[in-house]
């Protein structure tokens, strides 16, 4: 029998054969703990290959009974149309108090394992296709909602954006998150942009860093390096927005207190280790009014590339290598 994901809720008690196939492992995880909700224990873990390894092992580790294992939960991994015979076995033998979940990637429709699956009305199949951003964007504002924290769809959109488009990716940017706001009502984008990766091949970080640090360079190498899409424009100006901002809050502090070490050290949200030296630099070559201005340019030319996409990367690269140029 074919379910979709959205179905399988209100029967995870119902059926004792699960099928989970598809390229959506976050979504497939998800899933997979909630049965695991259910069984607090007496849960087995396998690959195919270990079944197959010693076939017997795990039939007796399946079959035998005692009086502290009335439920049991078996999830097989990396599951093929090897395991069909065997799940067929299995059926045959009427086993109420045993749960099997397969777990699989793509599975063609000619697929034996799938084919058994969605034929048997006893079983259950349910493909997991890739998310899309607006999926992703639903569940990051549940996120929020939950823990009555207030965002900004740009927020929710740059947590979306560095997911890489998996659900996967998300968890893993929400339990960073998750930590951080205990206690908190709100959260911004500068606090979102540090607390979350970019997975991109030389991070945009670096190359905005490098720039206002004025290591002009280090920015050309890395202007070099890259093969940068006109969707790249947008979010590296926005990091430098982003970036641009923190200096600002940065360089108001340093007015106040006058001392450098100790405006680093108690900016919020932090500055980690590694960024300390470079957020030096860039204090020392932009001075207050210096960064208001460089705010003002940033946001014309923002503005400019969504005018001009065909000409955006030319628009941005102008841009960087004026600003990296040093004050000398």
């Amino acid at each position: 029998m074919i379910l979709k994901a959205h179905e399988l809720d209100k029967n995870l008690e119902k059926f004792n054969f699960f099928l989970l196939h598809g390229v959506n492992e976050g979504h497939k995880e998800e899933i997979i703990n909630k049965f695991k909700e259910l069984y607090e224990e007496n849960i087995f873990k396998y690959y195919e290959k270990e079944i197959f390894s010693n076939i017997n092992v795990f039939y007796d580790q399946i079959l035998s009974k005692s009086f502290f294992e009335n439920k049991k939960l078996i999830i097989i991994k990396d599951a093929t149309d090897k395991l069909k015979n065997e799940i067929e076995i299995l059926k045959e033998k009427k086993l109420s108090d045993i749960k099997i979940i397969c777990v699989s990637n793509i599975l063609d429709k000619k697929s034996k394992l799938r084919n058994l699956f969605e034929k048997e009305k006893d079983f259950i199949s349910v493909a997991f296709y890739a998310d899309n951003n607006q999926t992703l964007s639903e569940i990051t504002k549940k996120f929020f909602n939950e823990k009555k924290i207030a965002i900004s769809q740009e927020s929710i959109n740059l947590i979306v954006n560095r997911a890489n488009g998996e659900r996967k990716g998300l968890s893993n940017e929400l339990k960073k998150i998750e930590s951080y706001v205990i206690g908190k009502n709100k959260i911004s984008i500068e606090e979102i942009y540090s607390l979350t990766n970019l997975s991109e091949n030389y991070s945009f970080n670096e190359l905005v860093d490098n720039c206002l640090a004025k290591n002009k360079q280090k920015t050309v190498h890395i202007l070099n390096e890259n093969n940068f899409s006109l969707d790249d424009s947008i979010i590296i100006i926005r990091t430098f927005l982003i970036k641009s901002k923190r200096l600002l809050k940065l360089n108001q502090n340093f007015q106040i207190n006058n001392n450098l070490e100790k405006t680093i050290l108690n900016f919020k949200p932090p500055i980690f280790w590694k960024d300390k030296e470079v957020v030096k630099l860039q204090l020392k070559n932009w001075s207050l009014e210096k960064t208001y201005k460089l705010i003002e340019e940033i946001n014309k030319i923002e503005l400019n590339i969504k005018k001009n996409s065909l000409n955006a990367l030319n628009i941005l690269f102008d841009f960087i290598l004026r600003t990296s140029k040093s004050n000398n």
